[in-house]
């Protein structure tokens, strides 16, 4: 793949970066498939390239030693993840797995650091990233330690229709996830996550169906945040 194709695919990370500013960085590019359920990279991996997400659905996922999965993200497509290996070079610190069919574009660890120090805004989109996700697990950790899990649903559910633009009465959050993939999001287990849904759906603050979410009542799912 050369430098025209890369930046056709308009991946977020390279908005606005020229075909000038890629002249004098070699680009080391693969593109992968991947079967649903299947792994791109494991936990403690000690593998470091930079991966973007072309098609498909992923998972960032943690297994504690007692063999619990812990959800940390799902991936738009575009997205790059594994940038944590690609910088320092250690090992995965979580999973990335296919939750469907995908394809990925693999981008060497020695190109995406001539990137990330040659070119400011690559630098900086990075930067901004990881201060995101710092403030996310920051947030996260707060409400698991102060929030019931009905709360924590509820939460989850207006930020999840918030983030699609689905923050209004009979908005449809379609490929919703699935109550265990909530329920390793927010630190809790599938049957009270499934117990919180069923609450809310018969107080008609939302209809819930098989990876599907109808809004039915967002100003009573905003109450959550409180």
């Amino acid at each position: 793949m050369n430098t025209d194709e890369l930046l056709a695919l308009n991946l977020p990370l390279f908005e606005g970066v020229t075909p000038a500013d890629l002249d004098d960085i070699p680009l080391g590019l693969s593109e992968k498939s991947f079967e649903a359920w299947q792994t791109i990279f494991d936990q403690d991996d000690d593998s470091s390239d930079l991966y973007f997400l072309l098609s498909g659905s992923l998972l960032a996922v943690y297994w504690t030693n007692e063999g619990r999965e812990i959800v940390f993200s799902r991936f738009p497509i575009g997205a790059h993840f594994g940038e944590l290996a690609a910088l320092d070079g250690s090992n995965r610190s979580l999973a990335a797995v296919a939750k469907t069919e995908a394809k990925v574009l693999i981008l060497k660890r020695e190109s995406f650091l001539r990137l990330f120090n040659e070119i400011p805004v690559i630098r900086d989109r990075i930067t901004r990233q990881l201060v995101g996700r710092i403030r996310t697990l920051t947030e996260r950790n707060m409400e698991m330690t102060t929030l019931s899990v009905e709360q924590r649903v509820g939460t989850y559910l207006f930020r999840l229709a918030a983030e699609h633009g689905k923050l209004s009465a009979g908005a449809v959050i379609e490929n919703a996830p699935t109550h265990a993939e909530i329920a390793g999001t927010i630190g809790a287990n599938r049957e009270m996550v499934s117990r919180s849904i069923s609450k809310l759906s018969k107080r008609g603050v939302i209809r819930s169906s098989r990876q599907r979410i109808e809004i039915r009542d967002p100003e009573a799912l905003s109450e959550e945040l409180n």
